[in-house]
């Protein structure tokens, strides 16, 4: 991968930011997304965040190979510490498990105020994600799904707004998880998943009731996911 060929997951999220962006890339490695979009677009600037010295080194070494110092600025610090309020208008947070990216939103929430499109690739638990948004009134807007070399990535683009308009009420918790734009669309990298993650349940469920003494709660919970990818699979 380099700055002229992004790998797909990366230029999907690209594609999700307008003309004219100003952005934060929050661990932005070698800073490839930065400088692919200002390329492409003469009016985007961008920060891009890092927090670890030898990734800041590469993205600021990145940077400044293709003359971009006065349109990129790479800066050194954890999650949103590295922009101010009000600086930014798009923040993009890839390649992270769920968790960590929410927990990055949740600890720079004070950053987020004129902050209108947030742009996430979780690579585990989009789920906490989709939580987020709605607990902090931002709407999802789009979804997509990626098969790339041999993984599958989700992308989860949400701006500020009613959270509830997206999700059918009556099945949230299905949705939450599985993505009410995914559901919608079923492209074959979501159907790709909803098998792994179905022949994962079964051995769960298995090995659950093999136990001694079960956590009947959580046995419910997966048997109750069970029947949801069963719905998507049609079994």
């Amino acid at each position: 991968m380099n700055v002229n060929q992004l790998s797909q997951r990366l230029a999907l999220v690209a594609d999700y930011l307008p003309k004219g962006a100003h952005f934060a890339d929050i661990g932005s490695d070698h800073a490839y997304l930065p400088c692919y979009v200002c390329m492409k677009d003469p009016e985007a600037r961008a920060v891009a965040g890092e927090v670890n010295q030898g990734p800041y080194d590469s993205a600021k070494s990145e940077v400044e190979k293709h003359k971009l110092e006065d349109r990129i600025d790479v800066r050194l610090g954890d999650g949103l510490a590295v922009v101010d309020p009000g600086e930014i208008k798009q923040v993009v947070i890839a390649g992270m498990g769920g968790p960590l990216i929410r927990d990055i939103l949740e600890g720079g929430k004070e950053k987020l105020s004129d902050v209108n499109r947030i742009v996430v690739q979780p690579n585990i638990d989009s789920r906490s994600l989709r939580r987020w948004f709605y607990q902090h009134d931002y709407t999802l807007v789009d979804e997509t799904i990626v098969e790339e070399g041999g993984h599958i990535y989700e992308i989860l683009v949400a701006e500020k707004g009613d959270p509830s308009v997206c999700y059918n009420e009556e099945v949230i918790e299905k949705e939450m998880w599985l993505g009410p734009f995914l559901l919608d669309k079923r492209p074959e990298p979501f159907i790709q998943k909803c098998n792994e993650e179905w022949k994962k349940k079964q051995y769960i469920i298995k090995q659950m009731k093999q136990a001694s003494s079960p956590d009947e709660e959580k046995l419910k919970q997966h048997q109750k996911e069970m029947e949801w990818l069963e719905e998507v699979l049609q079994l």
